[in-house]
């Protein structure tokens, strides 16, 4: 039974037609570019929250998302889809559920980012060489050259993200992040 609350778009995409239901951009269109107000060390009850070095790591992830995203908006990409892009320069390809399992993304988001790749002809569904029922993720020589065009202007992001420290600094702090990723994140 269909529900009355929404019809078939042309494209096959279902849409909700009550009134002030907000229509859904696809994944690869969307831009997000709220900045969170800057943070007051100062203020009594953040000085707990600085305290806390998983905060810190949260609201430092979050800010380094944010410059990715800006850096990859007029790609049309997200940090997402970039990550799932660097995966698969490491290999000759690797199934949906291997993305997911690699990048710790849920496999349902996977499917709408490999979806979005494929579109812009940044990467391509093909057959298992060993398997012919499923299907792996390559990257095509389109995304090849984004991800080499796009080299730079991530080390700047990156350099942005950590402005405030210096390189022997930065080095500390990148073998930290590997160890502690190490940790049951990677």
């Amino acid at each position: 039974m269909l529900d009355s609350a929404h019809e078939t778009h042309p494209s096959g995409e279902r849409r909700d037609r009550r009134p002030g239901a907000e229509t859904r951009e696809p994944a690869i269109a969307r831009r997000h570019t709220d900045t969170p107000p800057p943070i007051d060390a100062d203020e009594p009850w953040m000085r707990a929250l600085h305290a806390d070095s998983g905060y810190l790591l949260y609201r430092l992830g979050l800010r380094s998302g944010q410059l990715f995203n800006t850096f990859l908006q007029e790609s049309g990409l997200r940090l997402r889809h970039y990550a799932v892009l660097r995966c698969l320069a490491t290999c000759e390809g690797a199934l949906q559920r291997e993305l997911s399992a690699r990048l710790g993304y849920d496999p349902s988001a996977i499917v709408g980012l490999v979806d979005d790749l494929e579109k812009l002809g940044f990467a391509e569904r093909r057959p298992a060489p060993d398997d012919r029922r499923s299907r792996i993720v390559v990257l095509t020589e389109g995304g090849r050259a984004f991800l080499r065009d796009t080299d730079q202007a991530g080390r700047r992001v990156t350099d942005e993200l950590l402005t405030p420290l210096a390189p022997a600094e930065r080095e500390t702090l990148h073998k930290l992040l590997v160890r502690v990723a190490g940790n049951g994140l990677a």
